[in-house]
């Protein structure tokens, strides 16, 4: 008998992985470490399977090229959720010739018990790699590395703990929103409900794909913009205010007091990108709040001494995504200001969400994000196929931007003005 007849199969033998080692050998955590703890769990039965991922990978690294087709795999009742991934050199590693993806919703504002995590990681160690990832772009809870067999029976257990199947393909895709009013201070609206009263009207489109192309929701409680809503989003949510930002003066005395002037003025007056601050000798505060651009660098730094007003609202920003066929975009201004406060006005923010879907799935080409549409379409046949009405608020300094005609403004914004004035039942000069 030869030492060939005698070896054991590749995939039960660690595969040699000196590319991958190389990864390890920096300063900072590698993936390839965890990759390497979760192949020598012998006693889980998912060890062979990362065993020969590594393995693919490695060949991957020396070939220059990914070795992962799709395909179809779902589970009974829904249309997507499921990312679908086989090995093109299953012959090679067959362990981990299906490494499919579940796309698992989490919930609003990331909020989990330890008691719920452990229950995915049982989950997921009886049925699939062991390998988890927080969160995906989108916000799901990506379960990476499942059989076909497997993945059913991942989702039942799934589904009897209260959790669904996110979005993936041309569909409604996985809301995000920021951990918001239960911990931050910034907040200036319900991240929670606004997310969930929004995702739980549209579930449909998330599990039954029938869109031109991915649609995003993210929802941020104030412009830190901490889920990246306005470059990440086709319909960004973001908290705001209309009135003054609230001064504390004694703290900002306390803040010039234990930082210094000359740092106050070069580390928060100075870097304010409209000069809207300014430091009184008397080390009190002044605010041109009609300058104010909601940057949020000053209340960042000076914590205790600045907070938002009183008048909390939201802004809607629609079109923002990664490069696709017309590059970057952020999201365009389409809702200045929008009170989210009572059930009526949640309604309103849903209605408005079903137009621009509806509008997206009647208009948008195939593979073309809502953003890239209303840059076909232009933003004035935009704004009146959804019903909006241009407002002076959409557009920041008219003057300098190359966007805009300035030659007939002034008349403009006039007539925008006495218009907004016989709507609210004012009298207007000349009537």
């Amino acid at each position: 008998m030869t030492s060939d007849e005698t070896r054991e199969p590749a995939s039960t033998l660690p595969h040699a992985t000196p590319l991958l080692d190389e990864l390890e050998s920096g300063p900072w955590p590698s993936f390839v470490t965890g990759l390497k703890r979760l192949r020598d769990a012998e006693d889980k039965p998912f060890a062979l399977m990362m065993n020969d991922l590594l393995g693919q990978l490695e060949h991957s690294y020396e070939e220059r090229k990914g070795f992962w087709k799709g395909g179809t795999v779902s589970v009974f009742g829904y249309g997507g959720g499921v990312i679908p991934r086989f090995s093109e050199v299953a012959d090679q590693f067959p362990a981990s010739k299906e490494f499919h993806t579940l796309r698992i919703q989490p919930p609003a504002g990331y909020h989990y018990t330890t008691e719920l995590l452990r229950q995915m990681c049982d989950v997921w160690e009886k049925h699939g790699s062991g390998l988890i990832a927080f969160h995906g772009q989108s916000g799901d809870i990506m379960f990476q590395g499942c059989s076909t067999e497997n993945t059913q029976k991942a989702f039942d257990e799934f589904n009897e703990m209260g959790l669904d199947l996110g979005g993936a393909g041309p569909a409604l895709r996985t809301s995000m929103s920021c951990v918001g009013h239960a911990r931050c201070e910034k907040s200036c609206y319900d991240e929670v409900k606004a997310h969930r009263t929004v995702i739980n009207s549209f579930l449909d489109e998330m599990h039954r794909p029938a869109l031109p192309y991915k649609f995003k929701f993210k929802f941020s409680g104030c412009p830190n913009d901490c889920v990246n809503a306005i470059h990440r989003s086709d319909f960004a949510v973001l908290g705001t205010w209309r009135d003054a930002m609230k001064v504390n003066q004694d703290e900002v005395k306390v803040y010039v007091a234990d930082h210094g002037r000359k740092y106050t003025i070069d580390s928060v007056i100075a870097m304010c990108p409209t000069r809207a601050l300014s430091l009184n000798d008397d080390d009190t505060l002044d605010v041109d709040n009609k300058s104010c651009v909601r940057c949020m660098h000053c209340m960042n730094v000076m914590q205790k001494a600045l907070h938002p007003g009183d008048d909390r609202g939201v802004s809607i920003l629609l079109g923002g995504k990664r490069s696709l066929k017309v590059g970057d975009l952020m999201g365009t201004m389409v809702i200045p200001f929008m009170k989210l406060e009572t059930d009526e006005e949640f309604d309103a923010l849903v209605e408005f969400a079903r137009k621009l879907i509806d509008f997206f799935a009647e208009n948008a080409l195939e593979h073309e994000r809502i953003g890239e549409c209303m840059d076909r379409i232009g933003l004035p046949a935009f704004l009146e196929a959804i019903g909006v009405e241009p407002d002076p608020n959409m557009v920041n300094h008219p003057r300098t931007s190359s966007y805009v005609r300035t030659d007939d403004f002034t008349a403009e914004a006039e007539k925008y003005f006495e218009r907004k004035a016989r709507e609210a039942g004012l009298t207007v000069a000349g009537d």
